[in-house]
């Protein structure tokens, strides 16, 4: 295992000059332009709380990931990436190039749809908890005698509200029409439910389950647009196929493993989040860069911040 112990981490940016647009759980966002710039910080957060340690390239994990996905993704639907090369930025970020390389995108600045899209092909985390108690994920009937981490008949999508603070909530297909509107519900589905299949085709191929995951759209005059992370180890369970045995939890190259060490220890989920022992942020970082170099076939690209 690499030892990435000794890499500086970056948890926050402040840019002297820039205005910081919104200051997410993870990512920091400045605004410019008709354009803004996303920066994947080392911050990581479970059950809506930035734990107190960072995760060495967790950002640069994202992002270069994000843009991956972006690229194999782009004939399914239009989405918001214009550059990852700080010199292509507008002239007052280029002083930031060493914070921003590696971890930052130019994007498209659209309007957020306020609906997280998300699309389960396998039974597990609290979908798999609600199975137990009426036998429907997200009020979703499903057939009886289906175990934790089993394939489901078909992939559903299950949409939820985009909270700006506090934790996202699980709303039905009707509830979602009657925030967006038929045609715009509806073409957020069919597109989130293509996005997964492809997806989950090409993480087949490098022997990788993808269980779930959730997309962000936005939409401008030209209709709806991917945005924001997609397909990463934050937002999606991903599963290798060669210990997958349904039945069970199963081990994960995602942040499944941060939120199972801190429910082992007993923390109420409530203010402080506790900070991650130097073993669990080793392990954290490495299923992370095991997770990209399986997807990619390649490292990432490093750069110190």
């Amino acid at each position: 295992m690499e030892k990435m112990l000794a890499t500086p981490v970056l948890t926050r940016t402040d840019f002297p000059g820039l205005e910081i647009f919104s200051r997410g759980k993870v990512r920091d966002i400045y605004q410019t332009d008709g354009c803004l710039v996303m920066i994947a910080t080392d911050r990581i957060s479970v059950f809506d709380y930035v734990l107190g340690s960072g995760i060495p390239f967790k950002g640069q994990v994202l992002t270069q990931l994000s843009i991956f996905w972006f690229d194999l993704l782009k004939e399914v639907v239009r989405n918001h990436f214009l550059s990852s090369n700080p010199d292509n930025y507008p002239e007052s970020f280029h002083p930031f190039r060493k914070q921003l390389a590696g971890r930052s995108m130019l994007v498209q600045a659209v309007q957020p749809i306020p609906i997280e899209c998300v699309v389960r092909g396998y039974l597990s985390g609290s979908g798999w908890k609600e199975y137990q108690g009426g036998g429907t994920v997200a009020g979703v009937p499903l057939p009886a005698g289906l175990r934790e981490s089993d394939r489901l008949p078909a992939p559903i999508f299950t949409p939820a509200t985009k909270a700006k603070t506090g934790h996202d909530e699980n709303i039905s297909f009707e509830q979602m029409v009657a925030q967006t509107g038929s045609g715009l519900a509806e073409t957020l589905r069919e597109v989130s439910l293509a996005l997964y299949s492809k997806a989950a085709r090409h993480a087949e191929q490098c022997g990788i389950i993808l269980a779930d995951t959730k997309f962000e759209f936005g939409i401008d005059e030209k209709g709806v647009l991917l945005i924001d992370e997609v397909l990463t180890p934050d937002s999606s369970r991903f599963w290798p196929r060669e210990s997958y045995q349904p039945g069970g939890p199963q081990f994960s190259f995602d942040k499944q493993y941060v939120r199972n060490y801190v429910e082992a220890i007993g923390w109420n989920k409530q203010p402080p989040a506790p900070d991650l022992p130097p073993e669990i942020v080793e392990q954290t970082t490495s299923r992370y860069l095991e997770i990209f170099r399986r997807l990619t076939g390649r490292e990432i690209d490093k750069f110190s911040s």
